[in-house]
C-alpha cells in the first residue's frame, strides 16, 4: 500500500488542471477533486493493451454489454444493490447527466430545488435552462449536516417545482445521508411528483467506518422518480477520461432523458469505458487500500486544522475534502490566508459559503505533511 499511494508524481503543469493553477508558485494546488495517486494496474494495463492495435474508433456504449455488466457486479459489491442491466445509461460525465436532466424534465420558468453548501456546477445548472434557483441551507445538527426536509417541502409544494439535484455524499462536507433521511425526501418527492437527480458521484469514497451509503434508486418510494449519477472517476482517478453513468429505473424516465441527450451530449469516451470496466472488475484491493489511506490522511489533516486558532474541521464521512470553517480566524478572505502560507485550496464563496475553504487531501502522506507544517 504505502508504496503506491506514498509514491510522488510529477505532474507537469503544463497538462495539469489542478496544478496549472499555481505553476511557478510555491503554493501547493490542493483545490480541483482530482487525487495526485496513479490509477490501479487494472486500468493502466487495460488502456495499454487497448492502445497497443492503434485504431481508436467509435465504441457505442449500448452495445459494450462488459461494461454493463461490470456497473452492475460492483454495485452488487459495495451496495448490495443488484440491478437490472436496462436501467443503465451512459453519459460523458455526471456534470452533463444533471444538466440532460434538466433539459428532460423542466421547462424554462421552472423551478430547480438545490442544498447549499454544494458543487459549484450544481448551483449554477439552473442558469443553463433558465430555472428558478431554490436554495435550501444545510441544517448543522448534533449529527452533522442535515437537509432542511420543511423548506423542501414547502419547495416541492409549489407547482412549478419539478426538480430536485441532490448531492450525496455531499460535496464540499462530507456528509452521508443515512437512510431515514433519504427515506424522508423520497416521500417528499413522490408526494409532490419531484424528479430527484442525485450526484453520487462521491458514493464509493466513504472513509469513515461504519458509514454506508443507500443509493437513491434503491428506495421504493424513487423507484419511479429519480435518475442516480454514479461514475468511477473520482474513486479510481480516472475523471480526464470523461465516463459516468446513470441509473435510472423507470423506463419513461429514461426515454425522455436519452432524447434530451440527443444532439448534445457525445457518446460516453471508448478509453473511459475501457477503464470503468477495468477499474471496477480489477481494482477492489486497490479501492480497499485507498480507503485506508485517505483515512489516515483526513485524521492528520483534522488533527492540525483543529490545532491551529480560527480553524475547525469536523470528520466527513466520505471523499477526500476537508471542509474547513475559517470564519474564526476574523481574516476578510481566507483563501488569501492559506494561499499566503503556501496552501492552495478551493474558496467555500464557490461553494455559496464565504468563509470555508475546501482542502483536497488525495495526495501522498508527505504532501499531507508539508501542508500540515504550513498551517
Amino acid at each position: 500500500m504505502s508504496f503506491e499511494f506514498d509514491r510522488i508524481i510529477d505532474r507537469d503543469p503544463k497538462y495539469s488542471f489542478k496544478w496549472n493553477r499555481y505553476k511557478g508558485r510555491d503554493i501547493i494546488p490542493c483545490w480541483v477533486a482530482d487525487m495526485d495517486f496513479a490509477a490501479p494496474e487494472s486500468v493502466r494495463s487495460a488502456i495499454s493493451e487497448f492502445n497497443q492495435q492503434g485504431v481508436l474508433g467509435y465504441l457505442k456504449p449500448e452495445e459494450y454489454d462488459e461494461g454493463r455488466q461490470a456497473i452492475v457486479d460492483w454495485l452488487e459489491y459495495r451496495h448490495g444493490c443488484r440491478i437490472p442491466e436496462e436501467w443503465i445509461v451512459w453519459m460523458p460525465g455526471v456534470v452533463p447527466g444533471f444538466n440532460i436532466a434538466c433539459r428532460a424534465y423542466s421547462e424554462p420558468g421552472d423551478s430547480l430545488i438545490v442544498q447549499t453548501p454544494n458543487y459549484p456546477p450544481i448551483l449554477q445548472a439552473h442558469k443553463n435552462h433558465q430555472l428558478e434557483s431554490l436554495a435550501v441551507p444545510v441544517l448543522q445538527t448534533d449529527n452533522g449536516a442535515e437537509l432542511d426536509f420543511d423548506l423542501i417541502e414547502k419547495y416541492a409544494a409549489r407547482s412549478r417545482s419539478k426538480i430536485m439535484i441532490l448531492c450525496n455524499p455531499m460535496n464540499p462536507n462530507g456528509k452521508v445521508l443515512s437512510p431515514e433521511s433519504l427515506q424522508n425526501l423520497g416521500s417528499i418527492c413522490d408526494k409532490h411528483e419531484l424528479i430527484l437527480v442525485s450526484d453520487e458521484i462521491h458514493c464509493d469514497l466513504i472513509i469513515e467506518p461504519g458509514v454506508k451509503h443507500t443509493p437513491a434508486f434503491s428506495l421504493e418510494s424513487l423507484q419511479h422518480r429519480s435518475v442516480t449519477l454514479m461514475s468511477a472517476a473520482k474513486t479510481f482517478n480516472i475523471a480526464g477520461l470523461g465516463v459516468s453513468f446513470g441509473v435510472i429505473p423507470d423506463a419513461t424516465l429514461r426515454r425522455r432523458f436519452t432524447k434530451a441527450a440527443n444532439g448534445l451530449a457525445p457518446w460516453a469516451n471508448v478509453l473511459g469505458l475501457l477503464a470503468t470496466t477495468a477499474a471496477f472488475n480489477g481494482g477492489r484491493q486497490w479501492h480497499t487500500e485507498l480507503l485506508n489511506y485517505l483515512r489516515q490522511n483526513r485524521e492528520l489533516i483534522k488533527n492540525a486544522i483543529n490545532n491551529t486558532a480560527g480553524l475547525e474541521m469536523h470528520s466527513g464521512e466520505a471523499t477526500f475534502l476537508a471542509w474547513i470553517d475559517a470564519r474564526g480566524l476574523g481574516h476578510a478572505d481566507p483563501q488569501q490566508w492559506f494561499e499566503q502560507r503556501g496552501i492552495g485550496p478551493s474558496p467555500g464563496a464557490d461553494f455559496g459559503a464565504d468563509g470555508f475553504a475546501r482542502v483536497n487531501f488525495g495526495c501522498s502522506r508527505k504532501q499531507v505533511q508539508l501542508i500540515i507544517d504550513r498551517l
